[in-house]
């Protein structure tokens, strides 16, 4: 990841300590938060500090190996790190790993941490890898919520591509979601697209149909949370809609994931829990004053009740194709099993 010229992880282990950017603070100010507890990682992970799929299952692996190195009781760690967030599958299949490696040696459950966040960063690199091909020369893209450097431990799924491109001598344009209620797009997106010095503009959530049907899109990527045995792929609320008008006007949809985010247990999108969060996420909205002190402020009618789902379910008939470490597959079930052999 580059900020300001330098390069860094979304998230590491070191010691007994799990450090991470403060995704909460971006894009108004950059900050390296220590976690000092799996408790204290669990809560990073619950109020979003780390957010985006393969960054959350990186932590979700950390976290259990604190509990290891700590002495606390696995089983009931194991079982409050999966309630942090219900969605993501990155989470369960990197605290499962470390849960059962934890069973040899605490120090084997380390390793296994560590070996995880290694993985994702190999799996982001090599989804850069088969995705840049897609990116023509003055490529417009849309993408939706962040799946870039700090969704991961480094590279991204949706932007890694972008970013390969980018620095392969591609001219190309992105367009950013808002992505609210938290902003993801316009807080987190945008800042990584600065870095990188990719020229972008921040939209409007609700500008993607105009965008599309006056031909100023050419490609959708966006990342994900969880994939279904047939496709059906689960990511941050408001894909489902740029994939419907996707289809509408023949714009190529794609979705990034690492094998980690598939989950061949949920045969359909059916089967995928949607994590409901606090509705204060809608009701508020947080920024800095012109002298740069950070406020909260409602944004919303003060009587009203508000309903928050943080995720949708794109059905695998508009994703155009998924793009994984291992090449491009169609969304079927007989292509997302191969994958498993």
């Amino acid at each position: 990841m580059r900020v300001a010229g330098q390069e860094y992880l979304t998230i590491r282990l070191e010691g007994t300590s799990v450090f991470m950017i403060d995704q909460n603070l971006l894009p108004f100010s950059f900050s390296v938060k220590e976690c000092k507890t799996w408790e204290d990682t669990c809560l990073s992970i619950r109020n979003m500090t780390v957010r985006g799929a393969g960054a959350i299952g990186a932590a979700a692996g950390f976290a259990m190996a604190q509990a290891f190195m700590e002495s606390e009781d696995p089983g009931m760690a194991i079982e409050r790190i999966k309630a942090t967030r219900p969605t993501a599958r990155d989470l369960f299949f990197a605290v499962e790993k470390v849960f059962y490696a934890g069973q040899i040696s605490v120090q084997a459950a380390v390793d296994e941490a560590q070996k995880l966040a290694a993985a994702n960063v190999a799996a982001a690199k090599n989804i850069g890898k088969f995705g840049e091909p897609l990116i023509k020369e003055g490529s417009r893209i849309l993408t939706h919520c962040n799946a870039g450097w700090l969704g991961f431990v480094d590279y991204g799924s949706a932007l890694a591509p972008i970013y390969m491109a980018h620095r392969g001598g591609k001219q190309l344009f992105v367009y950013a979601d808002e992505t609210r209620p938290r902003s993801q797009g316009a807080r987190l997106t945008a800042w990584e697209l600065s870095n990188e010095d990719i020229d972008h503009s921040i939209v409007p959530d609700n500008a993607g149909a105009y965008l599309m049907s006056k031909g100023m899109i050419d490609m959708v990527i966006v990342g994900a949370d969880r994939i279904a045995a047939n496709g059906d792929t689960a990511n941050k609320i408001g894909t489902f809609e740029k994939a419907i008008v996707a289809k509408q006007f023949g714009i190529p949809f794609f979705v990034a994931a690492p094998l980690s985010t598939f989950d061949p247990a949920a045969e359909t999108g059916e089967k995928i829990e949607i994590e409901e969060r606090s509705a204060d996420e809608v009701n508020y909205q947080t920024g800095p004053d012109s002298e740069g002190r950070i406020h909260t402020i409602r944004v919303s009618n003060p009587g009203s009740a508000a309903f928050n789902p943080a995720f949708d379910v794109t059905p695998a008939e508009f994703i155009s194709g998924i793009i994984t470490e291992k090449g491009i597959i169609k969304p079927d079930v007989q292509m997302i099993a191969s994958l498993f052999r």
